[in-house]
């Protein structure tokens, strides 16, 4: 079983690694929280792993942080969250967001995230919410900045890759723009668009601070 990877960053999309060890290329899935916190192509990197087994496959999850891979494993161990959908709400929410609101019981929040609908956030809170009770207290976040608008189509692409309404996810790009959270300097493309997405998703997971479509909820 692997526990970690250390090698050279080949390839990395936004939830997906290719890592060289030793001349072996390792296809890792990430969240979004594990990609903004990459560094350039090429550089080393090293990554904590969770492995899946399944009857005809190994599936790799890889996290920067022991305490994002220790969500996840949180995550999946609830009654109808496998993996996919565990990398899925970890790029919607951050861990210091998503551990106040499954104490607190915010269905309306968890609900948000696309592929997490009421009976599965049901199933999370009810689930998970004592064996929270030993993680840390969540810490406050630094807001991201956005981008470049010459950049909105490939976060609205991004986004509908995650499952959001194109819609919604348009509409809370527009927002996040007008709202000036930009770093409109002459950065690399790939900075500002990290910077970008993770405002609009940030911007979308918090439905008090807009109005408008959301993404979709399914059970």
């Amino acid at each position: 079983m692997i526990g970690y990877l250390r090698g050279k960053l080949v390839d990395k999309r936004t939830n997906q690694v290719l890592v060289d060890v030793n001349g072996v290329g390792y296809v890792v899935s990430i969240p979004l929280s594990t990609f903004y916190a990459l560094g350039e192509l090429h550089e080393e990197v090293t990554l904590l792993v969770h492995t899946h087994l399944r009857e005809d496959s190994i599936a790799l999850y890889g996290f920067l942080t022991a305490r994002e891979k220790q969500f996840f494993e949180l995550l999946i161990s609830a009654s109808g969250v496998g993996p996919s959908l565990a990398l899925k709400i970890l790029s919607g929410m951050s861990v210091d967001e998503l551990l106040p609101a499954i104490r607190a019981g915010d269905l309306v929040r968890l609900t948000r995230i696309p592929g997490v609908g009421r009976k599965t956030a049901e199933r999370i809170v009810v689930e998970l919410r004592d064996k929270l009770a030993a993680m840390e207290a969540p810490q406050p976040e630094r807001v991201p900045a956005a981008g470049r608008t010459q950049l909105e189509s490939d976060v609205v692409s991004a986004l509908l890759n995650l499952g959001y309404d194109r819609r919604a996810a348009e509409k809370a790009l527009e927002e996040v723009s007008a709202n000036g959270r930009g770093a409109r300097s002459a950065e690399g493309a790939l900075q500002s668009f990290e910077a970008l997405l993770r405002a609009t998703l940030g911007h979308l997971s918090h439905p008090a601070k807009k109005a408008g479509p959301s993404g979709p909820s399914t059970s």
